[in-house]
């Protein structure tokens, strides 16, 4: 794959990765992973579309200075910047967890208006089925603002984030790549002071509880949306898309059998097809083709 970077306004810089050629699909990643997460339908995909996979801020080879502020709302700007100037007018955009969340958010602030886009796992509006963990990571992460400390912690967070156990908790089939990609995420964290101040910054900024407002948004979005979701992931459960497919306009909810959180590593020719198909198709015909 082709890296690629796209500079922002304000200095903070995305890379990315792209392979093949024709109609574009864009796929956000999951927080604390990289654009490896969707690497294994790259294959399965490139022979037909342009396959964009980006690192998200704060990720993978992408900005994460210390000065940027993280939220979910300069997040959302970022990446409709990087959009607009890397996809072109008709991307396909899907997203998944914080990406998911990320791309929710410049849909409904106006930014990004994708004809369709797909959401997969991610809370939508409720609250994480798990709160206590990312109470846990942001009273964990909130002393690595401090010098000395946030090298220290760095060090910590590598070893508590290992691929051993957390692969087994991500995949529902327990791929070898599941463990791979959890190693390359973290490969760079251990003595990055900066990035553990950033991490610090980012845990405090990022939206906590119940995204309710969402509930009253859905309605307000006209492009097609696939709801994409794993049957055997334990932290997004099925009925949370389901309250929002009765809110979204032109909405679809498609579920891989088998798959967990790491859907793209556990069925990654399933999930080829279900965007190869939602390009093509999308939920409503196009204008003068019978559906």
């Amino acid at each position: 794959m082709r890296l690629r970077l796209y500079h922002h306004h304000d200095g903070a810089r995305v890379a990315y990765r792209e392979a093949g050629a024709g109609p574009v699909i864009a796929l956000l990643h999951s927080a604390y992973l990289s654009h490896k997460e969707f690497e294994p339908v790259v294959e399965h995909l490139a022979d037909r579309f342009r396959v964009v996979l980006p690192d998200l801020p704060l990720h993978g080879d992408s900005e994460h200075r210390a000065h940027h502020p993280y939220t979910l709302d300069w997040m959302a700007e970022v990446m409709s910047g990087f959009s607009a100037e890397a996809l072109g007018p008709r991307p396909l955009i899907g997203g998944h967890g914080m990406g998911a969340e990320i791309l929710v958010q410049a849909v409904i602030s106006g930014r990004l208006r994708p004809p369709r886009i797909v959401l997969l796992p991610n809370r939508m509006h409720r609250r994480p089925e798990r709160p206590w963990m990312r109470s846990g990571l942001r009273a964990a992460a909130w002393p690595a603002r401090l010098p000395v400390i946030d090298r220290a912690l760095s060090h910590l967070a590598r070893a508590a984030f290992r691929p051993d156990l957390l692969a087994g908790r991500l995949s529902a089939r327990g791929t070898s790549t599941a463990r791979d990609l959890v190693r390359h995420a973290f490969a760079d964290v251990g003595g990055n002071a900066e990035l553990a101040r950033s991490w610090s910054r980012f845990a405090r900024a990022w939206p906590r509880g119940a995204q309710s407002h969402l509930l009253d948004a859905y309605p307000r979005i006209d492009g097609d949306v696939l709801l994409l979701w794993a049957d055997e992931d334990e932290w997004h459960p099925v009925d949370s898309a389901e309250e929002a497919l009765d809110l979204l306009p032109h909405a679809e909810l498609r579920v891989l059998s088998g798959a967990g959180f790491l859907l793209a590593h556990d069925d990654p020719v399933g999930l080829a097809r279900e965007l190869a198909a939602f390009s093509v198709r999308g939920v409503r015909p196009a204008p003068g083709r019978l559906s």
